[in-house]
């Protein structure tokens, strides 16, 4: 009997140490400034509640589920009060349950490219509008559209209109190891612009072109519209259109219509595995010739393939210029200029990204919060990441 109270004394006195190990572990990432308690407030995100009292507010997940007390953190709701006073420990005061829990993000910032956007590997061999009702060169909703190549459809089965939009491409040049990615915009056929041919119905813009051996990382594809299978037979199908987004053009592809192709829950953690210096870059930013800020969504050069799953947080890192030594080189022109009369300046932290959508070569991801701009071409890396 000794020995059973003696050894069930020892596990308590063990688990009450390896508390105080987490509870000074949680102590040690909170900022000193924190208040004794914060007011959980409509329109607020977990993230941004982090930010107020954690030095690393992409960890909010790891600090809060060690407090049993919180059973799910994104069941948090406006009218919570969070205290933060006793011994550092984050616990929760539930308060109404009138309205929705708060979120890791504003989910507002990114349900457009939630919904509407989506990256493949190839398109010419999807289904392809071929005609609009009454020859018509558009077709908007009430409108049948007829497609060609829809086999094993049957009437009543729905179906998204998308058109290619972007094609991404990236490099490793032999001659300095270094990626260098770019984009492309895309008629509504899906063909690479030329020449001064421009698409204004374009959603992304285009990063510089270079040159060497491309991988193509994937084509994102934009919705067009939604309709439903109304005839089969023989080689064309008959499609209703039912959504006003935009209008159909014959070249149009469609895809099955998922229910729920994308999360609306994300825990923000550090990239599981690392990929290949350089490797991840900002391929495009939406809405935006090469600059992104705070809640804008951009694309990454990676994805599934490289360990990237939704919820993971980058840094992201303008990379480090090769100044001239005017002090040593004097006023010779920079061509002529070599490595060795060059300085390698440090890269500079720009801004984080959290993944929301991640495809096997491509992912989107939205700015957090940053202190510069994010580009086109900037890199990324660990989130705590310190050059």
């Amino acid at each position: 009997m000794f020995k059973r109270i003696a050894s069930t004394r020892l596990r308590v006195v063990a688990a009450a140490a390896a508390l105080t190990v987490a509870a000074f572990a949680t102590a040690a990432e909170f900022n000193g400034s924190h208040p004794d308690s914060y007011v959980v407030r409509k329109g607020d995100t977990l993230w941004d509640i982090s930010a107020k009292f954690l030095k690393k507010p992409w960890l909010w997940p790891e600090i809060w589920q060690a407090n049993p007390q919180i059973k799910n953190p994104h069941l948090i709701y406006p009218g919570d009060v969070i205290s933060l006073a006793y011994l550092n420990r984050v616990a929760v005061q539930p308060g109404p349950r009138d309205e929705a829990p708060v979120n890791a993000i504003n989910l507002s910032d990114i349900e457009p490219f939630l919904k509407d956007l989506s990256i493949a590997d190839s398109y010419e061999g999807l289904p392809y509008v071929v005609s609009i009702e009454e020859d018509h060169l558009r077709g908007s909703a009430g409108r049948l559209v007829y497609v060609r190549n829809l086999a094993g459809a049957q009437p009543g089965q729905r179906y998204s209109v998308v058109r290619p939009s972007l094609r991404y491409t990236q490099t490793r040049l032999a001659s300095n190891a270094k990626y260098l990615g770019y984009t492309e915009d895309l008629d509504w056929r899906g063909k690479r612009l030329k020449g001064d041919t421009v698409d204004w119905d374009r959603q992304w813009t285009s990063a510089a072109l270079m040159e060497g051996p491309m991988e193509l990382l994937g084509y994102e594809l934009s919705k067009v519209s939604t309709g439903t299978v109304t005839r089969t037979g023989g080689d064309v199908t008959s499609v209703l259109l039912d959504d006003e987004y935009r209008d159909v053009r014959p070249g149009d592809r469609l895809v099955p219509v998922q229910a729920q192709p994308y999360d609306l829950q994300f825990f923000p953690h550090a990239p599981r595995s690392q990929p290949p210096v350089g490797k991840l870059q900002i391929a495009a930013v939406a809405d935006g010739m090469l600059y992104g800020g705070n809640h804008d969504v951009v694309a990454i050069s990676g994805g599934s393939r490289e360990g990237i799953d939704n919820g993971t947080v980058f840094s992201v890192w303008r990379n480090g210029s090769l100044a001239v030594d005017r002090v040593k080189h004097g006023d010779f022109h920079d061509d002529v200029i070599g490595r060795g009369g060059r300085v390698q300046l440090p890269d500079e932290y720009a801004s984080h990204v959290m993944v929301f959508r991640t495809f096997e070569k491509v992912s989107y991801a939205l700015v957090m919060e940053g202190s510069r701009p994010t580009r086109v071409g900037y890199t990324l890396k660990h989130p705590d990441a310190v050059e």
